[in-house]
């Protein structure tokens, strides 16, 4: 974005002609430099908002910068030489003769420089405006902009910079105390919309804006079509991009410094500064649960999210790879190798791996998406998410599990292959449990993982049943007293709830904990479901309500 001509003159009203020194408050002159060694060789704008400078790092680490003056401990608004910071020694930034700006390490190194080399004895100067914008430009006639801060942010955009072209971009800092370059990026796409993308140590992905199947953008007031690619927010803290996306900060209006910053974390966020303190106020974030940022907790690991922030464990069966970095997740305690080691499926429901999924099987059951997963050698687990419009659910087969996250409105089920005979700890709802796996493996079918307490007359009841409706011999001994059966209240309760608040969502998912696993992975949703409404009616505590043998077997005979 050039600078206009009237600013560029502005700027040269504030330049001191005779002055002796090398550089003057917020100047610095052809020929002159600012030294790590001199904490005094700084710039400040004319407002004392700004200071350009030498900015520690780390020990003995510096990177050029430019900081909030009044802010306790400065925060930096954009870094020249973010990756490779210079010694504390011997290192300085100069205007040099030939137009370029440049910075060197102690040992001459040029670490940095504007690439503005002009060839010629044209006179040039750097100055720090009241913008927080660093501006190189030469002294002619008719300045001419040669090179400006704004046009390359680090993690930090401020009032009135303008976030131009799919160039420009801000790029997180890699941790809170690590200001080199991370593993987030905002940025506009080549479709012309505003994107954040996760660029791990594995994988890459974007995470906003989130778009499931069957939305669009459009859908979330967003549009590719328009002819240019800026973003901009005002004095006031009013955001505004050329793909129709707005935002406000809390304390919109003009008063507070503000700035806006991609975190570590991968959330975006507003800040405005409190004078007083020197502290930050967040007025505005993009994610408010931060477990739906790619990236958090890294594969095969889920990240939950406590109103609070969000916290990272590892799947069942799979062990943290590296403890002082979530980012590169969990690996498999127990190697699977295909067509050799014996499987299973650990049940975990309200969780949500999202993408990378081998293929999309809409209107499936749970016995058919088992089928799918374990023809693959690379499928890792499954998804099967109720859907609640068209009343079915849908099959996701994953080929990786990155982006795991726990929520309680979530209606997706999530299966992990793991290594069979082998039970796992699992923390669902602050209640850890040992359980145990369903093998769709055609081997030795095995019980699905209870969630509630066993009952032997229901159970006994549920046998019968299945054998009445499968041909399959039932396991266990058979007890079916019609007339003595009694009714666990606990349990009769626990399963009239499920089913009367699944008959509002039309969520037949439920019936999957409820089911005797005698059947393995062969048995169909909709049948079960009639076989528990019959164990329902079989164990009424008013004698007179139960069906007979009779009314049972029609029951069961009508389903087959």
């Amino acid at each position: 974005m050039d600078i206009s001509i009237s600013f560029l003159f502005l700027l040269l009203l504030q330049t001191p002609i005779s002055s002796s020194k090398t550089f003057d408050n917020n100047i610095l002159r052809q020929g002159s430099s600012l030294s790590v060694e001199k904490s005094s060789d700084q710039l400040i704008s004319p407002n004392g908002v700004y200071s350009a400078g030498f900015f520690s790092v780390g020990d003995n680490a510096f990177s050029f910068a430019v900081w909030f003056t009044k802010s306790s401990p400065p925060t930096a608004a954009w870094m020249a030489n973010r990756d490779i910071p210079v010694n504390g020694k011997g290192s300085k930034l100069s205007l040099l003769k030939n137009g370029d700006l440049s910075l060197t390490d102690a040992t001459g190194i040029h670490i940095w420089n504007s690439k503005t080399f002009l060839g010629n004895s044209q006179p040039t100067q750097l100055v720090l405006s009241d913008t927080g914008n660093l501006v190189l430009f030469t002294l002619e006639n008719l300045p001419r902009l040669l090179w400006q801060s704004f046009d390359s942010p680090t993690d930090t955009l401020l009032p009135e910079q303008p976030f131009a072209n799919s160039s420009t971009q801000l790029v997180s800092s890699r941790s809170q105390g690590n200001c080199s370059s991370g593993f987030y990026k905002f940025y506009f796409d080549d479709d012309n919309v505003l994107r954040l993308l996760y660029t791990g140590p594995l994988i890459s992905s974007v995470y906003w804006p989130l778009l499931w199947k069957g939305i669009n953008l459009w859908d979330l007031g967003r549009t590719t079509y328009n002819n240019s690619r800026i973003a901009v927010f005002d004095t006031s803290g009013f955001f505004k991009s050329s793909d129709n996306y707005t935002f406000k900060p809390s304390d919109f209006g003009t008063g507070p410094q503000r700035r806006l910053t991609l975190d570590y974390d991968g959330n975006l966020r507003m800040y405005s500064l409190v004078e007083s303190t020197g502290k930050w106020d967040v007025s505005w974030q993009l994610q408010s649960n931060p477990c739906r940022i790619h990236g958090v907790c890294g594969p095969n690991s889920l990240c939950t999210y406590d109103l609070y922030n969000g916290t990272c464990s590892c799947l069942p069966g799979f062990k943290i790879k590296n403890h002082t970095n979530w980012s590169y997740g969990c690996e498999l305690e127990s190697k699977i190798n295909c067509n050799r080691t014996r499987v299973g499926f650990l049940r975990i429901p309200h969780v949500d791996f999202y993408g990378y999924d081998i293929r999309y099987v809409p209107n499936s059951s749970l016995s058919q998406c088992q089928k799918e997963c374990m023809k693959l050698c690379n499928c890792k687990g499954f998804m099967l998410r109720f859907v609640e419009p068209r009343g079915v659910h849908d099959c996701f087969p994953k080929f990786l599990l990155i982006n795991g996250h726990r929520s309680p409105e979530f209606n997706g089920i999530v299966y992990i292959k793991l290594p069979k005979d082998r039970t796992f700890l699992f923390s669902d709802n602050n209640k850890t449990q040992n359980v145990s796996m369903l093998d769709c493996s055609g081997q030795d079918p095995v019980i699905l993982d209870r969630m509630y307490e066993k009952h032997s007359e229901f159970e006994s009841l549920m046998r019968t049943l299945l054998w009445f409706a499968t041909g399959k011999s039932p396991t266990g001994t058979l007890s079916f007293d019609h007339g003595g059966l009694t009714a666990h209240g606990r349990l009769v309760t626990w399963v009239k709830e499920k089913m009367n608040k699944a008959a509002a969502t039309r969520d037949h998912s439920w019936v999957e904990e409820i089911f005797d696993p005698s059947l393995g992975c062969e048995y169909d949703i909709n049948k079960m479901e009639v076989l528990v409404r019959v164990a329902l009616l079989c164990l009424e505590e008013d004698k007179d309500s139960r069906p007979t043998m009779r009314q049972v077997v029609e029951m069961l005979a009508s389903q087959q």
